[in-house]
Formats: C-alpha cells, structure tokens, sequence
C-alpha cells in the first residue's frame, strides 16, 4: 500500500475524535474542520514512523493549533460562532469511544459553549482536555507550556466559573461525591466486583514520580480490572475532599493532606485518576477536607 495512503487511513481511524475535540475548544464547526485540516498537513509532512501513539500525538497538535487560534481570536475580538451551535457540533456516533463521545456531547450543549467562550485560551484548553477527554495534566502542561500542576490550576478555574454558571452544579458535586463514596467503600471492602462497576473500563490511573518511588505503584496502570486490582483493600486511610472544587480522595495527617487521588467522573463512572505525593505539587492544590 503506499505510505501516503496508509498514513491516510490511520488519520481518518481519529477524524471524529479530533473533531470532536476542535469544537469543544472553538466552539464552530468550520473553525474545528479547519485545526483538524491543518493536524493532517502536519501528519502528512512529518510521517507517524516515530509516533508510538498517533492517538495521543494527534491530540496534542490540534490542541496546540486551536490554542494559537484562540488566542487569534482574542486578539481580534471575533466572535466565533458563524452558524447555530446545534448546525455545528460534530457527529458522535462514530467517535473512537461511541459511549464516551455521547456523554461529552450531552455535557457540552448551547449554553455551556457560550461559558467557554469567557475562559482564556489556555484555561478552555484546560478544561476540555481534561474535563471532557481525560487527558493528563503533564500533557496539557507541556502544551500550554505550564507545570502540571498550573495546568491543574488552570483547569479548576475553568471549572469554577463553568459551575458557578451552571444551574445544576449543585447536583453535579453531589452526584460526583456519591460516585466517590460508593468507590471509597468498595476499595475498604476489597468489593472486587463493586470498583469494576464503578469504573470505566478505559480507566486510566496515573502516579506522579513520588508515588512511583514508593515502589507500590506503576506510573501508569490501564483498564477496570487492573485498576480495581490496585485499590481492593486498600485506601483505609483516604477521606473524601474537593479537590480544586471537584469531590475526590486525599489521604491526610493531622488535617494537612499528604496524598491526593485527583478523580474524574463522567456517566457516573470513574475514567481516570491521578495520584499526587509530590509535597510541592500537593501543597499546591486547593483541598477541603469532607467528612467521611
């Protein structure tokens, strides 16, 4: 097959997903159409020879290119809507993760894109990417040229001001600590079956370079059951907390919280969770301890 052609085909295999991302960032389907144009001329010319993951690597670079075209339109002061949100949005029915790409699209209507557009550049970034797409904090940072940690910063910003917006925030906090509760409760228990329940089954768990040193934790573990494995029995000590205003674990002394399990929830599953023991990194967090 030629190279070219095959290269198309891969591209094609994460059209819908990039485009799905475009627009949660732009807020117009032209503008989106644009940024997943220009990821391809960039893919065309480099070649996916040294990329292991394309998924990822493609991400980042529409990403970065609608973060140059945010802060354009800044600049400029457009407005960016050119026709009805509802005409615009991207087809989810044909996204890599169907179920997943549906529960974004039921999260980001009309309204919400109004909000997004009050952000800063890098705080909307923020916020989809890791809000909507689970994408890691030391992936957003390294696109926004921030420390993860900022970029965590960046994005609970965002959050606050989309909740503070949203009529239904009360609720959401509310659903997302029953979430972490009936987690909480299955980890004590070693309920196997119940973590598999509450987990999605593309979760992801990634440690930061403290947590790995302790020699009880990968950086990266993938997948429900793999996942749930690392937590049965386990998390005796951890105590439900807002986490820069969304509800997760910290394990705490004597008030001062030592370990954050940064969660995030969508359909009511957990689809990721990041595990922060850098002092520094924790220090730096806005965590309200919740009674247990």
């Amino acid at each position: 097959m030629d190279e070219q052609k095959w290269l198309a085909d891969r591209f094609e295999t994460h059209r819908s997903h990039l485009r799905s991302v475009a627009y949660r960032m732009l807020g117009s389907g032209s503008e989106a159409d644009d940024a997943v144009q220009e990821a391809w001329i960039r893919l065309s010319r480099t070649g996916a020879a040294d990329v292991e993951n394309l998924g990822g690597w493609l991400t980042t670079v529409v990403s970065r290119v609608c973060l140059d075209m945010l802060r354009s339109r800044s600049a400029r002061r457009e407005e960016p809507f050119e026709t009805p949100v509802h005409e615009a949005a991207p087809d989810e029915t044909a996204g890599r993760d169907p179920e997943h790409e549906a529960l974004v699209a039921d999260s980001v209507g009309p309204a919400l894109l109004v909000v997004l557009e009050t952000l800063a550049p890098a705080e909307r970034l923020a916020f989809v990417l890791h809000d909507m797409f689970a994408v890691p904090f030391d992936e957003i940072g390294a696109i926004v040229g921030r420390s993860p940690v900022a970029a965590r910063q960046l994005a609970s910003r965002a959050r606050r001001r989309v909740q503070g917006t949203a009529a239904g925030a009360p609720a959401d906090r509310a659903r997302q600590r029953a979430v972490v509760e009936a987690f909480l409760a299955a980890s004590r228990q070693g309920d196997f079956a119940a973590l598999l329940a509450l987990l999605d089954p593309d979760v992801v768990l990634r440690a930061d370079e403290v947590a790995v040193a302790t020699g009880n934790i990968g950086a990266e573990v993938r997948g429900a059951a793999a996942v749930a494995e690392t937590f049965a029995g386990r998390a005796r000590a951890a105590r439900p907390a807002l986490i820069e205003g969304s509800v997760g674990l910290v394990w705490a002394q004597g008030g001062k919280p030592k370990a954050v399990f940064d969660l995030t929830i969508a359909g009511g599953r957990i689809v990721a969770i990041d595990l922060v023991l850098d002092p520094d990194d924790v220090n730096a967090l806005d965590v309200v301890l919740l009674d247990d």
